[in-house]
Parts: structure tokens; C-alpha cells; sequence
């Protein structure tokens, strides 16, 4: 068995992904608050699903892949599956936001879009997991990676239950830090259900290394991102009226809720 490696850099990449992670929940968040209040689903939500999905799961999944190596081994990059696994992402999440955001008064919504939304990390781990190549025979462990998706499930679960629930620009942070474990939690128990082996019927790695896929696309998205970023933040500043009580819940203390 090879010598896996998941911090080779240290500290530097898993603290670098759950920051990203964090911020892009944090940002899915505010696009939800600003689709329940606003009524117009469509934009906002596509908004938060590219938050979440893109930077919040897809990029924080590749920024910890930069710190992953296997001794001796070649690692390359499938470029088609590397996209595909980003739109994996955002469509799944968009689903389970949708659910959660359009049926809030649904007692089922909330496990199912939470269900979905948990199942969408993974689905995008796993995904990206297969555009990666190497020259090794790569080994899951049924147990581990089951493990992987009920943290991710339950996490998402908890994180959308905060938000429906709990108002406020703290309860928002709250929720996306516990997003945040969600996915980078998923991603490293996943990553540790892995064993490599020497195989002389593996085929030698081809595609893109990582420094020639992930670098421009982990940018591109993260402008995006602070795009979106912007764009919630100038909207709320315009709009008194965005944490208004929705269905007659209760106003936030950190609002004013006199205001018409």
C-alpha cells in the first residue's frame, strides 16, 4: 500500500478550503433570506446554488485537493468530469435549496431539501474524486464513504434548519460555520476512506496536473463569488424592508421590524 499524504502543505490548505466553504454557505444563506423575503425564487436561488455548490463544495473540495499527493504517483485531472462534477454540485444543491426555500411550510421539506443538499456534496466529492487519475489503484471503503454522506446529510439538515428558523446576520454565520464542517467534514472522511496499490493494470495518468485545471478555475469561480458577494450586500443595504417577519415569524433583534 502507498503513503497518502492529505496535508501536504500543512495546515494551509484544509484551513484555506473551510474558510471558502464558510463563506460560500454564508452567501447561499443571504441569497435564500433574500428570495423568501423578495417572493422571486428563480435568481436568488440559482444565486445561492452557485455559492454553495461552486465555492462552498466545489472549490473548497479542490483547494484541499492541492494539499493531497501519493508517494511515487502521478496525479492528473480529467478536464470534461472536473466540470461536470461543478455543475453536479450546483444543480443538486439548487434542487434542495428549492424544496426547502418554496415548501418552508412542508414538514418534509426540510429533510428532503437537507437530504438532497447532503447527497449533492457528496455526489460532487465522489465526482471529482473520479476525474482524478493516477498510476495507482485507488480503494474505498463502503463503510467510510457511507459515513462521509450521513455527515453531510445531517449537517446540511441542521445548517437549512437555522436558516429557515433562526434570524439574523449571527444566526447566518452560525449556520454557514456548521455548513462548513458539513462539507470539509465529508470531504476529509472521504478522502481518509482511500488506500492506494501499486497495479501493473492501472494505465499511466493523463489530463491537466492541478496547477493547470484548478488554479484558473478555482479563481474564476471565486470572482463570482465576491460578485454575488457584492450584489447581496448593496441589495440589503437598498432594502429596509429584507428581514421583515416572513409568515408571520418574528422579528430579528439584530432588524428593525417597524419599518413598512
Amino acid at each position: 500500500m502507498l503513503d497518502i499524504n492529505h496535508f501536504t502543505y500543512g495546515w494551509v490548505t484544509p484551513v484555506l478550503a473551510y474558510v471558502m466553504s464558510v463563506v460560500g454557505s454564508m452567501l447561499a444563506l443571504r441569497c435564500m433570506v433574500r428570495s423568501r423575503a423578495s417572493g422571486m425564487h428563480g435568481g436568488w436561488l440559482t444565486a445561492a446554488a452557485i455559492a454553495l455548490g461552486g465555492t462552498g463544495i466545489w472549490v473548497m473540495h479542490f483547494i484541499a485537493m492541492l494539499g493531497f499527493s501519493v508517494h511515487g504517483v502521478t496525479i492528473r485531472y480529467n478536464v470534461p468530469i472536473t466540470l461536470f462534477s461543478a455543475a453536479v454540485a450546483m444543480g443538486v444543491v439548487w434542487l434542495g435549496l428549492s424544496i426547502v426555500v418554496r415548501r418552508s411550510w412542508d414538514s418534509v421539506a426540510l429533510p428532503v431539501g437537507g437530504t438532497i443538499t447532503g447527497l449533492g456534496v457528496g455526489a460532487m466529492h465522489y465526482a471529482g474524486m473520479y476525474a482524478m487519475k493516477t498510476d495507482a489503484e485507488i480503494i474505498y471503503d463502503p463503510v467510510v464513504v457511507a459515513a462521509s454522506l450521513a455527515i453531510a446529510v445531517i449537517a446540511s439538515i441542521a445548517a437549512l434548519w437555522f436558516a429557515l428558523h433562526i434570524h439574523g446576520f449571527l444566526a447566518t454565520i452560525g449556520a454557514a460555520l456548521l455548513m462548513g464542517v458539513a462539507v470539509t467534514g465529508m470531504h476529509y472522511t472521504g478522502m481518509f476512506s482511500m488506500s492506494a496499490h501499486t497495479s501493473a493494470h492501472v494505465a499511466h495518468a493523463a489530463g491537466a496536473s492541478a496547477a493547470q485545471l484548478l488554479t484558473p478555475l478555482i479563481i474564476g469561480i471565486s470572482m463570482v463569488t465576491m460578485i454575488l458577494l457584492m450584489q447581496v450586500g448593496i441589495t440589503e443595504a437598498e432594502d429596509p424592508n429584507l428581514t421583515r417577519p416572513v409568515h408571520g415569524q418574528r422579528a430579528s433583534r439584530f432588524w428593525p421590524s417597524g419599518q413598512n
